[in-house]
């Protein structure tokens, strides 16, 4: 099925203010105040942000990717970015170690959903591609919440358009194979198509907490074949978070740099409401340590997948991924607000 982009006007509306320039500070981006606007009150969006039409007044973008289509196990997060908007009323404004307040520094909004054809795998990506590309043409970072891992391929297809980027994924699988039931582009293949279409830079990648069992001894090869800098579980605890940071900082070094971190890198304890949970994996806390560390590096983008709801009856899994939601926007704003985008 072939889709007319222009279509995307009726799910994605467009701006229609003429002038470019962004105002700090701009009261119409100000998310709700918890101490004002009890959190349980109105709509429900990410991080409280307001809910806007795409333009060139934003800095940075968080936006909503329904797919789910790519998963060949139990699906399900194509409800992701509905829980965990629903989840993220709980955030409140400013970081309590790094005292960044994201929407003092840029102009953050909610900018709804990517439109997706939920029959039709190929049109959809071909859909969140145009909305991501609307984003980035309209000057702002896309923070993406799917969705299934298959997301991250149209968000790199747009935001590494003038060179490949770097990459920390923060994942319990490698996401390298091949093919998986006869198809190419799936949540299992999406970093080696990334490097194969010249999106990634191989020696700029990290892969972080991966473990469980593997359809066969070559699932996590190809990756380090690559390049990628291939941290196991196992070598995770034995040189510790700390020496895990410092080998993020050495291997993204000062270039364009993605963040994508597929739920499921956190230990099952901590987010059964995925679609492929992995016992023994790092904590939340080891994961907020890990992205705050981020906070310098130069980043174009960011993704949190996977989220399936309906598989935890205690929502923790979708509060686990508002708050890294909440710490990657800010590392995100920081490094907007430092460099310009």
């Amino acid at each position: 099925m072939i889709y007319d982009v222009a279509a995307l006007d009726h799910f994605v509306p467009s701006s229609n203010t003429p002038e470019r320039g962004k105002m700090k500070n701009d009261p119409r981006f100000q998310p709700f105040d918890a101490l004002l606007t009890p959190r349980f009150a109105d709509v429900a969006t990410f991080l409280r942000a307001r809910r806007m039409e795409i333009s060139s007044q934003i800095d940075i973008a968080l936006i909503g990717v329904p797919f789910d289509l790519g998963v060949n196990f139990r699906s399900g997060a194509r409800h992701g970015p509905a829980a965990v908007r629903e989840a993220s009323r709980i955030i409140r404004q400013v970081h309590p170690t790094s005292g960044i307040a994201p929407f003092r520094l840029c102009n953050v909004a909610d900018v709804g959903d990517a439109p997706v054809n939920a029959l039709d795998p190929a049109g959809s990506i071909g859909l969140i591609e145009a909305s991501i590309r609307r984003v980035h043409d309209a000057g702002a970072i896309p923070i993406a919440i799917g969705g299934d891992h298959t997301v991250p391929l149209p968000i790199l297809r747009v935001i590494a358009g003038k060179g490949p980027v770097g990459v920390v994924q923060f994942d319990a699988h490698p996401d390298t194979l091949d093919e998986v039931l006869g198809t190419k582009i799936n949540h299992a293949t999406t970093f080696r198509r990334g490097v194969e279409e010249g999106l990634i830079d191989p020696q700029r990648m990290l892969q972080i907490g991966l473990r469980g069992s593997r359809f066969s001894e070559d699932d996590a090869i190809w990756g380090k074949k690559a390049g990628m800098r291939v941290i196991t579980i196992e070598e995770y605890e034995a040189i510790g978070r700390d020496a895990v940071i410092r080998e993020i900082d050495r291997v993204l070094g000062d270039g364009p740099a993605y963040i994508t971190f597929d739920i499921d890198g956190l230990d099952a304890a901590y987010a059964m409401g995925t679609g492929v949970p992995e016992v023994g994996g790092y904590s939340v806390r080891d994961a907020q340590m890990m992205i705050r560390s981020l906070q310098g590096k130069n980043l174009v983008g960011a993704d949190i997948c996977e989220v399936a709801p309906m598989f935890d009856p205690t929502g923790q899994t979708a509060l686990n991924a508002a708050n890294l939601l909440f710490e990657i926007t800010c590392v995100v704003a920081d490094s907007r607000a430092r460099l310009g985008g």
